[in-house]
């Protein structure tokens, strides 16, 4: 049988409240970081045992920690498998990995123990100027409308709003401002980004998305089919005909009317991205600056 750790964060939006993690089975070895900083001791106790099996239980937040100090927590070497359980507020890799609600370790180790298929996603990687070593690893990465309507989303979800349903009210409010907003509205006017593979000078920037996903909430595909790989979807701002291409983008749409209008998807394993708001990654924003976005290794996850 497959050595299994459990990471199990108390402050994840259905495991809040709970008074810990299910009893678990003798041989599973829980973590249970009560801060930030106890998560990295925790995943190398995990390495240092052996374990082979990482189970995640927690939302895209927990993911995005974990993922980004699992390599230096196993020492460079090979990654261990992983494994979802969705109890945050977002959960969005484990749609993407078709991994449902509900989902508990007992169902992960019997997917082990029956040999099922496993499913690969690579994540991208945030390195700033100067730097080898990724700062953050994580699944979606975005600026600008990105940026704000990951806020609007944070309120969405203090109404109650979660998972899809969050998705369409934050959708529809960031939809609602900026077509009601003027030319002056900070919706609207963009931000000055400069993107390595779109030329060294910034342009106003509506929007941009990076993400190695390849299902998204409500079956939407901005990146056109899904597919593996890092892709991106940038919008020069102002956005135009924005009520005639969302349909579109959210269809998947391949047609050369949205990159004539400013609607533009790009294939890529790396690019540099250089401004002075804020990015935020799975749901976190962090501050701009001169950074790489880079695609990342390829994962294992067992799914149930």
């Amino acid at each position: 049988m497959i050595r299994a750790g459990l990471i199990w964060n108390q402050n994840s939006h259905r495991n809040r409240g709970s008074g810990g993690p299910a009893p678990l089975p003798e041989d599973v070895i829980d973590i249970v970081p009560e801060q930030p900083s106890h998560l990295m001791a925790g995943l190398r106790r995990l390495a240092g045992e052996g374990v082979e099996l990482v189970v995640i239980d927690g939302g895209d937040g927990t993911i995005r920690e974990v993922l980004t100090r699992l390599p230096e927590a196993y020492g460079g070497g090979k990654l261990p498998r992983l494994a979802v359980l969705p109890n945050g507020k977002t959960n969005a890799l484990a749609l993407d990995i078709e991994t449902p609600l509900g989902t508990t370790l007992e169902d992960i180790l019997a997917s082990v123990e029956a040999g099922k298929p496993t499913k690969r996603r690579q994540c991208l990687e945030v390195l700033r100027a100067g730097e080898t070593t990724p700062e953050r690893r994580g699944f979606l990465f975005g600026v600008g409308a990105f940026v704000r309507a990951t806020k609007l989303a944070q309120k969405n979800h203090g109404r109650g709003f979660f998972d899809n349903a969050a998705v369409g009210v934050t959708i529809a409010g960031g939809l609602f401002r900026t077509l009601l907003g003027g030319a002056g509205d900070r919706w609207r006017r963009g931000e000055p980004v400069a993107l390595s593979y779109d030329g060294p000078e910034a342009a106003r920037r509506f929007i941009v998305m990076a993400s190695t996903f390849k299902r998204f909430p409500m079956g939407f595909k901005p990146y056109g089919e899904p597919r593996e790989g890092l892709k991106v979807l940038t919008v020069d701002a102002p956005p135009r005909s924005l009520l005639r291409a969302l349909p579109r983008i959210i269809r998947g749409d391949e047609t050369s009317w949205l990159a004539d209008h400013g609607y533009r998807r790009d294939d890529l394993t790396s690019f540099g991205i250089r401004w002075e708001g804020d990015f935020v990654l799975d749901g976190e924003p962090y501050p701009g600056g001169d950074l790489t976005v880079r695609q990342g290794p390829s994962l294992e996850f067992v799914i149930p």
